[in-house]
């Protein structure tokens, strides 16, 4: 609670604790501090069991009540399955803290990587990583990947196709083919990744020569940006470093002012940007494929407002405890989404966690209680009371989960 309501720091239970009708009894810093210090290796596995145990419930009530889960849509169209978002963030100290260190962004920290429900932004995994840690670590990918799809439940996990999205750091051929093999044990994975442009690449692109239009998220044509697919004029000692199948295609546009060019850009006039994708073809134009792809700058967001929901800082000098916090996290996040999704409707079931905490969250209240009966008591002329109302009306008719 204190982490979806944008806490930063142990000390903050102070403003739950006062409020002994809504939270119930709140624990005191001390012991909030040493059940953080609690959370070893094999506590960390059960609080993890703990939320996938929880989200399965949590999913199924979008079903009972709604008939599906929400869905990631692209072009108007709504992917079938599930996508996930693994991306890398910096997570600034300005304390000597275990595992702290210099990052590549010439900054002081962690270099956390996390993985994000594309179509909900539920936060299925982290990992707390030194700020020194590789941006393109295969195992760590792996890892985060791993823990993310134990975070689905069975019933989709092996019955739904899974989209895995990244920067060109998740385009290590370990990893590629990591998602590839996930296909041998029943999990129907596709994978969508940046790639770097390097010099087999260049020389692809220089000689593609049947482009066609770039299109915008909403369809229309976007001005000055087109598509190739390279893979027909890639070496085939490029092409068997990847897993069968995969195809590469480039973006290339005019550049806007302020963007990094590199050399190669600089003489071509163009931006040029290079991703690869194994969906046969026929399943979707070049198109399509970009802009789903393109669609993976949404985890940027994810991520900064995970930022005001206990990313943002690491309470403690200690590793394992700060690791513990991310984990906390994830679930503030996931409370937050689990909030909008089965209670809330238009703008606020989409709105930024800052937008939900002042609209919501923080409306002044009175508790009274009169006849054994407990009344919640929000002002007549809040703008956003009728918003309020309607979502504890929605969760006192959610249907009981069965254990």
């Amino acid at each position: 609670m204190l982490l979806a309501d944008g806490g930063e720091a142990i000390a903050d239970l102070a403003v739950l604790r006062q409020q002994t009708g809504l939270s119930g009894r709140v624990a005191s810093d001390p012991t909030a501090w040493r059940v953080l210090d609690a959370i070893d290796i094999a506590a960390l596995a059960r609080l993890r069991a703990a939320r996938a145990a929880a989200r399965e419930l949590a999913w199924l009530q979008p079903v009972d009540t709604r008939g599906s889960l929400p869905a990631t849509t692209v072009l108007g169209r709504a992917l079938p399955g599930f996508v996930l978002d693994i991306d890398a963030t910096i997570a600034l100290t300005h304390s000597e803290k275990q595992a702290a260190a210099p990052t590549w962004k010439h900054s002081f920290g962690y270099h956390p990587l996390l993985c994000v429900l594309d179509a909900t932004g539920e936060a299925l995994a982290g990992m707390l990583r030194p700020g020194n840690a590789g941006s393109n670590t295969a195992t760590d990918h792996v890892t985060v990947l791993g823990q993310a799809l134990h975070h689905v439940p069975d019933a989709y996990r092996y019955g739904s196709p899974i989209l895995i999205r990244s920067d060109s750091a998740g385009s290590s051929y370990e990893f590629l083919a990591h998602i590839r093999g996930l296909r041998e044990h029943g999990i129907d994975t596709e994978f969508s990744v940046g790639v770097a442009i390097t010099t087999p690449v260049r020389a692809a692109i220089t000689a593609a020569c049947d482009c066609v239009a770039a299109l915008d998220g909403d369809g229309s044509l976007r001005d000055g940006a087109e598509l190739v697919e390279l893979t027909d004029y890639l070496d085939s000692a490029v092409l068997a470093a990847f897993p069968a199948g995969t195809r590469l295609i480039c973006r290339r546009e005019r550049p806007h002012p302020g963007a990094q060019l590199t050399l190669f850009d600089q003489i071509n006039g163009m931006r040029h940007q290079v991703f690869a994708a194994d969906t046969p073809h026929g399943a979707g134009s070049i198109q399509f494929l970009e802009v789903r792809h393109r669609c993976h700058a949404r985890v940027e967001d994810r991520i900064r407002t995970g930022k005001t929901t206990g990313l943002g800082r690491f309470p403690s000098r200690q590793f394992a405890i700060n690791a513990a916090w991310l984990e906390l996290a994830l679930t503030g996040i996931d409370l937050l989404s689990w909030t909008q999704h089965l209670l809330l409707d238009g703008a606020l079931a989409a709105a930024e966690p800052k937008k939900l905490r002042y609209r919501l969250l923080h409306v002044a209240a009175r508790i009274t209680r009169t006849a054994r009966t407990a009344t919640l008591r929000i002002a007549a002329d809040w703008p956003w009371t009728n918003h309020l109302i309607r979502a504890f009306e929605r969760l006192a008719a959610l249907p009981e989960p069965v254990t």
